[in-house]
């Protein structure tokens, strides 16, 4: 998940857990390479080959630690489905949503969190949590890019959407290294049909290809990006970018959204790196599975020998 910076002039504050990353890390190194992550499931041995990513897993804060860390594989037979699961209700502002930016790690897009409304309740949540940031993570080739995996299966791409606790939290800062602090949205991106709404983002690539560089957007709504199918998978995690803060809530949907493969192609060529450095591509920004341990992951549905093929 997450990140900071900005280019030039002034500009709408960045998201509190860039800044707690970068109080953290300082500024990103050169060195592209994550290091291996030891992972007790099969396929994260096979995704963590040959993953070129950056400094941003280099340093204290990128070492695993705890029992709930994410992402993890997701196994249909060994979900429980639990009949107490509410419907998950989203309900978002367009005209909340700020700006687009390359973060160095990601394609981010934030929204002004300051008043109630926008935000997502229901499901396994106890309160309306306000929507910060949204933002994807994608891979290389079409055959990975997703951070969640379903029994071993991969996308090429995935979504998250980030929320925090503004009952529980007075400021989203504190809400990421809280309990119940903070709740994702997962969605899976595959190959198939163009994306209308995915599109209007696209368009604003080109302006963002550097490190650091944001442009105005709005306005969007992100709604728009979610399945029509809103069965989900539940469980309780971590962010999947350093702090690794154990504070999230996951919320992954079943069903992923069709994306053509221009759309997937234009992510590719953001870069990692800030205008007048050597220039790095952004792919494979996903973190490496890791062990499920003693949690249970929970469905809004139940499986059925026809649901755990789709």
């Amino acid at each position: 998940m997450l990140r900071t910076p900005v280019l030039g002039g002034s500009h709408p504050e960045s998201s509190g857990l860039s800044i707690l990353v970068k109080q953290t890390w300082g500024a990103l190194r050169s060195h592209w390479l994550r290091p291996e992550r030891s992972c007790s499931l099969g396929p994260c041995a096979e995704r963590s080959k040959n993953n070129a990513l950056h400094s941003l897993w280099k340093g204290p804060a990128s070492v695993r630690g705890g029992a709930r860390q994410s992402p993890i594989n997701i196994r249909w037979r060994d979900s429980i489905y639990d009949p107490r699961l509410k419907p998950l209700r989203v309900s978002y502002d367009a005209a909340s949503c700020l700006c687009a930016w390359n973060t160095g790690y990601l394609f981010q897009v934030e929204f002004d969190d300051s008043s109630e409304g926008s935000g997502v309740s229901g499901g396994p949540l106890e309160n309306l949590y306000r929507l910060k940031q949204f933002h994807f993570h994608w891979g290389a080739v079409n055959e990975r890019g997703s951070e969640h995996a379903v029994d071993g299966h991969v996308y090429p791409a995935e979504l998250h959407l980030v929320h925090w606790n503004a009952v529980r939290y007075p400021n989203y800062q504190e809400a990421v290294t809280g309990e119940d602090g903070l709740a994702v949205l997962g969605v899976f991106l595959q190959l198939g049909a163009r994306h209308q709404a995915l599109q209007e983002l696209v368009r604003v690539l080109p302006g963002i290809k550097h490190k650091d560089a944001r442009v105005a957007v709005g306005p969007f709504q992100p709604s728009r990006l979610l399945p029509a199918c809103r069965d989900y998978w539940t469980y309780l995690g971590s962010l999947t970018t350093p702090p690794l803060s154990e504070s999230v809530t996951w919320m992954v949907h079943r069903k992923p959204i069709e994306v053509a493969q221009d759309q997937l192609d234009a992510l590719r060529t953001l870069l990692f790196t800030a205008l007048g450095e050597e220039e790095k591509t952004m792919v494979n920004n996903y973190r490496p599975l890791q062990p499920l341990m003693n949690r249970t992951v929970r469905s809004s549905f139940q499986a059925t020998e026809d649901s755990a093929g789709s």
